[in-house]
């Protein structure tokens, strides 16, 4: 787990920028850093740095950059590759000189060229020099647990683990992607392969970028594991048996975390006292043979906090537990270091509990594994039970569609319908249908933001649900929530909360192996009769756990975000809401949102917005601002 930065230009350099832009990162990687500016042809050079946090092999012999003994081949690279062993047994020709698994990138690289993607599991971001070819490739893992940005203009290329190092550069024009803004509001984070800049993008999750230096800078893209396509070609070899589709998810599972039990610094769990955080402890305390450290976090509010349940089971596990219970001004304090950390728009409230949590574990622990990936793999979110609802509906909602077309008295009909009815009858568009349509909510989300010349925003939701072909909603919704929000808002989410203390998180869920066989084991027994979510996966953790300590509503990690910008945060919401800075700004719209933000702080909203979530997009606002009052505001 580290950071990793650098650029293909033709431009004259100097190694103090490079180092200037990799120390941006030193949280990432506080055990070493590396830097070095390679001559390539055509009068290109091309810089490659690294932070390294230390986790297998501390010697200097896991120094990155790191070469081949030839120096065809450069190697920066952030993450863990976790069948690295085996791999070493199949490149044994090759002459390793250190145990670190970046030494196995290069060795299968030389092997099989860029194909090596195909035996290498793990969670990284890769950048990867080859002298001989003149090839340059940017790699992100296959469900995006490593970040990596690239910004790409007028025959030049810079690329970073984070936003930061790439606004080091003196000439990087940080013009703000108003396309996006909409889409940031609605859903609480951006989207790869967009970002907050108009010129930097995101690799995909499971994607390479191809880079040839051949006089000008040709780059392409391509996806080598799509989530689409691993699903419907695993799915056609379902596991019927409920009984061999539970024990082959077990043994799935057990290899995972056994895999990511290895390490050379200290390794611990998050335990939130949740199905999936409890499952991976119970394998992971079943595994090793001293007592496991876990840590939670816990909240004197008692409809936030859940720290009791972690205990109980930590005892019944025979953990090494650790719990710190928090006070508010402790999380408002996280919130001023947003911006530091999480250097581009992110509003996923649940990120200042995760960095809480972070800093407990790095008092004992270097590495911690979690349980995400969960919800989305095996149906663990309560908005699928509303997506199987409307699925129902549907057929009435086609029928009251046509209906309300029709006028009575120069009324349309529609009009007249209660809100759930409007809202069902309004989901007529096949490419959104398994995400709803909160009227409200997108309203708000396009008012919020100004128009400018030439503007083409981004819809709010995904209008692709047609690419998945399959008719259950359930499992089409599940599928976008693989390709978005799990990569960019929950593992974006953990990695920088995470990183901000450097400590490096695994997620044995999220096993190449793991997610692929889960698309084996048919919708049914992930939502047992359309009435249990997480069917298989529950009925897996009590095979370690008893039923009783696991048997509860989930709360996941909340904050109380509405009495926060009612009160201590006010004042700071207030000025970024003033009409005449958003007019200045020329980003939100100057009337709508100054007026949204005052009616919210005096708790007078008119009654065409007013709506529980609310508070979502006040936050997202206001985390904007934060941000653009530490990068763009001069």
């Amino acid at each position: 787990m580290c950071g990793i930065c650098g650029f293909i230009s033709k431009r004259n350099i100097s190694l103090d920028l490079l180092n200037q832009m990799n120390d941006t990162m030193i949280h990432r990687g506080p055990d070493d850093r590396g830097a070095d500016i390679l001559q390539g042809d055509d009068g290109y050079h091309i810089g490659m740095a690294h932070r390294r946090l230390s986790i297998i092999d501390l010697s200097p012999k896991g120094h990155q950059p790191m070469y081949s003994p030839d120096r065809r081949v450069t190697v920066v690279f952030n993450g863990e590759i976790y069948n690295y062993m085996e791999l070493r047994d199949i490149l044994s020709p090759y002459p390793f000189v250190s145990t670190s698994d970046t030494e196995v990138i290069i060795a299968g690289y030389l092997k099989w060229g860029i194909d090596f993607l195909d035996h290498i599991h793990g969670m990284f971001a890769i950048a990867l020099y080859d002298r001989k070819k003149a090839m340059f490739y940017l790699i992100r893992d296959r469900i995006g647990k490593k970040p990596l940005y690239y910004w790409y203009q007028n025959d030049e290329l810079f690329f970073a683990s984070e936003l930061k190092p790439i606004m080091e550069c003196p000439w990087f024009p940080k013009k703000i992607n108003n396309q996006i803004l909409s889409r940031y509001l609605f859903q609480r984070y951006i989207n790869a392969p967009e970002s907050i800049f108009e010129n930097v993008r995101k690799v995909e999750p499971g994607m390479y970028i191809s880079c040839f230096m051949n006089g000008n800078l040709e780059i392409s893209g391509k996806k080598y594991w799509d989530i689409n396509e691993v699903y419907h070609r695993e799915s056609e070899n379902e596991v019927h048996n409920f009984h061999e589709a539970k024990e082959g998810l077990k043994e799935r599972l057990s290899n995972s975390v056994k895999k990511r039990l290895v390490a050379d610094v200290p390794i611990g769990c998050l335990l939130s006292g949740g199905i999936d955080s409890s499952l991976i402890t119970a394998v992971a305390q079943s595994l090793s043979e001293q007592p496991l450290k876990t840590f939670t976090i816990g909240f004197s509010d008692p409809d936030y906090n859940e720290a009791q349940y972690a205990k109980e089971i930590a005892s019944y596990l025979g953990t090494d537990h650790t719990e710190l219970y928090i006070d508010e001004s402790e999380m408002i304090a996280q919130v001023r270091s947003i911006p530091q950390y999480y250097d581009e728009p992110f509003a996923d409230s649940s990120q200042i509990p995760t960095m809480l949590v972070s800093r407990l574990v790095r008092e004992k622990a270097t590495v911690c594994l979690s349980g995400d990936g969960g919800d989305e793999f095996f149906c663990g979110y309560r908005n699928y039970e509303l997506v199987q609802k409307a699925q129902r509906l549907d057929k009435l909602g086609a029928a009251a569609y046509e209906i309300g077309r029709l006028s009575l008295g120069g009324t349309a009909l529609n009009s007249l319908y209660p809100a759930p009815m409007r809202k069902i009858a309004g989901n007529r568009d096949r490419e959104t249908q398994a995400q709803l349509n909160p009227d409200r909510m997108l309203y708000l989300a396009k008012q919020m933001v100004a128009k400018h010349e030439n503007q083409d925003n981004l819809s709010c939701q995904y209008p692709w649900e047609s690419k998945y072909q399959v008719k259950n909603w359930v499992l089409r919704s599940m599928l976008l929530d693989m390709e978005t929000a799990l990569p960019e808002d929950m593992l974006c989410k953990v990695d920088r909360g995470a990183m901000k203390y450097s400590v490096e998180t695994r997620n044995p869920l999220l096993d190449t192996n793991v997610m692929e066989y889960s698309f084996r084991i048919p919708q049914k027994y992930k939502f047992y009769r359309g009435i249990e979510k997480k069917y298989i996966l529950k009925q897996l953790a009590y095979d370690y756990i008893p039923r009783k300590m696991l048997e509860r509503p989930k709360k996941g990690f909340s904050v109380p975000l509405a009495k926060w910008l009612k009160g201590p945060l006010r004042e700071q919401l207030t000025a970024y809401g003033n009409s005449d800075f958003l007019k200045r700004q020329d980003i939100f719209d100057h009337a709508f949102t100054g007026r949204l933000i005052h009616t919210y702080v005096n708790d007078c909203l008119p009654a065409e917005i007013q709506d529980a979530n609310i508070v979502r997009f006040i936050w997202g606002f206001f985390v904007f601002q934060q941000w653009y009052e530490k990068y763009i505001k001069t």
